[in-house]
């Protein structure tokens, strides 16, 4: 039976809340212009991937850049694909939340009246779980974030290592295999954009966030 190949981790476009550093959970901020453009240029290296599966975070800006990639809609919103839940802090800049809660930490501490690291981390774990039920090379359209928080957990480090794996707006990431036979997990590809070589070769060979 065939086995899942690669997780191909897009994050969404720029909006103006991701370009102003304004913590984006729940909030369905539309991508601005020059995210749309961004989102379009992922399409000729995407198309080239026959994915068996594409998941999408329930926000629209993740839903978005899935269209504009040139894979539709997706095949599914898969609800733990979004992004951390900032509760309080929703909308508020990293300064300005350290006004009030100088020593805070994110990925120490979460946010009150949202998600804990250990909630997120949970949310990522049922992803990944769900995600080796399936065959192929998946799609998955979600966020900075949360998606730091699921390569961490892919390679069975805890969430709170997810504060070193910067994330771009529009970059793509490969959550794979070292080899395919050891079944043994690995980044082969981390924050890629469209102008990178880095990205250009895996997909010719088919190989502040929100």
């Amino acid at each position: 039976m065939m086995a899942l190949e690669q997780l191909f981790l897009v994050r969404h476009g720029e909006t103006d809340w991701s370009l102003s550093g304004q913590h984006t959970g729940r909030t369905d901020v539309p991508l601005t212009a020059k995210g749309e453009w961004m989102a379009r240029a992922l399409e000729p290296c995407l198309r080239q991937i026959a994915f068996s599966r594409v998941l999408t975070s329930p926000r629209l800006r993740a839903r978005r850049t899935c269209e504009l990639a040139g894979l539709g809609m997706g095949d599914e919103t898969e609800l733990d694909l979004a992004e951390w839940d900032y509760g309080d802090y929703e909308g508020m800049r990293t300064a300005e939340i350290h006004t009030v809660a100088p020593l805070w930490d994110l990925w120490r501490d979460g946010c009150p009246g949202g998600e804990t690291p250990a909630q997120v981390s949970d949310r990522a774990d049922r992803v990944i779980a769900r995600l080796e039920m399936l065959t192929g090379n998946v799609a998955l359209f979600s966020h900075g974030h949360f998606g730091r928080v699921l390569a961490a957990r892919w390679i069975a480090m805890p969430a709170f290592a997810g504060r070193h794996f910067a994330l771009d707006p529009a970059s793509i990431s490969i959550l794979g295999y070292e080899d395919k036979h050891s079944g043994r997990r690995a980044l082969t590809l981390w924050n890629a954009v469209p102008s990178s070589r880095l990205l250009r070769t895996p997909c010719a060979d088919g190989g502040t966030d929100a």
